[in-house]
């Protein structure tokens, strides 16, 4: 007997939900920053982002059956740049992932060429990749002065905030 806990539309809508989140995150960031700013030698949040952008929808892309995704990270020239990219990528995520058909989550696939894990596995991999990013950047926010946005306002896309 098989139990299920969280549908694929809940996991998108927590993952979204803390999407919106880390959207919140780079937007605190003052622009001559962004893209400079580190501590102890971490890449910076600007950099961060641009990983997690190469990661989501060219993940899902590859999930689908798009074909074998290359992992590149996205270059942003300013931070309304940055935001309009992950603004777009948060839309193609949506459109991407309800195209997961349900069988394909048990499966085993290798993405980017060469990470093998379940569907699930690797899903919830880019979200704890994403979420490990965001607390870093928190810990710059803070180190700037600056109080990031609460952690537990994921936003309206969030099913498991209610």
């Amino acid at each position: 007997m098989s139990t299920s806990v969280l549908s694929p539309a809940d996991l998108l809508a927590h993952w979204q939900g803390l999407r919106a989140l880390s959207r919140r995150v780079i937007e605190a960031f003052p622009e001559d920053q962004l893209f400079t700013f580190s501590v102890g030698g971490m890449r910076p949040m600007g950099v961060l982002a641009a990983e997690m952008l190469g990661i989501a929808v060219p993940m899902v892309k590859e999930i689908v059956g798009g074909g074998a995704q290359e992992f590149s990270e996205n270059k942003a020239a300013s931070k309304a740049d940055l935001l309009a990219q992950w603004d777009a990528a948060t839309a193609e995520l949506n459109e991407w992932f309800a195209r997961i058909p349900a069988h394909r989550f048990g499966e085993t696939v290798t993405l980017f060429g060469q990470y093998t894990g379940t569907v699930w596995s690797q899903l919830f991999y880019a979200i704890d990749n994403e979420n490990h990013h965001r607390g870093q950047g928190y810990v710059y926010l803070r180190a700037l002065g600056i109080e990031p946005p609460p952690f537990w306002e994921r936003g309206e896309a969030s099913a498991l905030a209610s």
